[in-house]
């Protein structure tokens, strides 16, 4: 009788253990929050199942597997809400740069509009300076229309009784002529100087003019109406030195080349021309 109560007490003790750590085990606190990140509340513990209970050394697949269950969908859920996260976060990321592309966009297109609209400004005010410069030229032609300016001067010489023109008066009428050709608001002056007196020498001044005009208009093609012919005769001319008046020797021919502002003129409105923008 004594032998079996001292193996029946150790063998209670032992069947006692899993009792005890259960016992401790579910009385520990819970924890203070019950939400977590996917909103719903925590793991319950897993109620005891068999006579060995939590530490069952004998569990077989099917226990364990509805023991882990819950963990894994948890897992699961957790996973998903992060990947939820991560493309909320790409989202918002991506509206964001597209918002400060299209903010940088706006802004060099408005500093582009600024530009041309400064362009325009510059090439009106350039514009505006140039119609007004052409319209003081204009004013200051017109004004001037009829007033002529000596531009250029050469004398032929003539022995007496002579009209025919020497080959140096013939170039120096060619180095006056060739100086206008295609120009515009110019005359030619000629005038002809003979010794002699009376009707005698203004009929030879005419003729030496003669002689010059008629060379201006078959050689070189100057426009009648561009050359005025004065005969003098023998009336005196003024020295440059003393300014007194001397009569002529033998005969001569000056010729004057004037000019007004229709060349300048010309001149302003092909500049104004080639400066207008295309």
């Amino acid at each position: 009788m004594n032998n079996r109560l001292l193996i029946a007490l150790p063998l209670a003790a032992l069947l006692s253990l899993p009792a005890v750590a259960q016992t401790t085990s579910s009385t520990q606190p819970a924890a203070a929050s019950t939400e977590n990140a996917t909103g719903k509340a925590p793991l319950a513990p897993p109620s005891r199942e068999g006579f060995w209970g939590r530490i069952n050394p004998f569990a077989r697949k099917n226990y364990v597997k509805r023991q882990t269950e819950p963990i894994r969908d948890r897992v699961n859920e957790l996973d998903e809400l992060t990947s939820a996260n991560s493309k909320s976060i790409k989202d918002t990321d991506q509206r964001a740069q597209a918002g400060i592309k299209l903010a940088s966009d706006k802004a060099n297109e408005a500093d582009q509009h600024a530009i041309d609209a400064g362009n325009k400004a510059t090439a009106a005010q350039q514009s505006a300076q140039q119609v007004t410069t052409r319209v003081q030229t204009v004013e200051t032609v017109v004004s001037n229309i009829d007033q002529y300016k000596a531009s250029n001067q050469t004398e032929i010489r003539f022995r007496p009784g002579q009209t025919v023109l020497s080959k140096n008066a013939k170039d120096a009428i060619d180095t006056m002529a060739t100086a206008v050709k295609g120009q515009r608001g110019y005359i030619f002056e000629v005038q002809g100087f003979s010794s002699g007196k009376g009707q005698t020498a203004i009929t030879t001044s005419q003729k030496m003019a003669e002689s010059v005009v008629r060379y201006l208009v078959l050689t070189h093609d100057i426009p009648v109406y561009r050359i005025y012919l004065v005969g003098m005769g023998n009336a005196p001319t003024a020295t440059d030195d003393t300014a007194k008046t001397k009569h002529v020797s033998g005969g001569r021919v000056e010729i004057s080349l004037l000019k007004n502002d229709l060349e300048q003129l010309a001149s302003t409105s092909t500049g104004d021309q080639a400066q207008q923008p295309k």
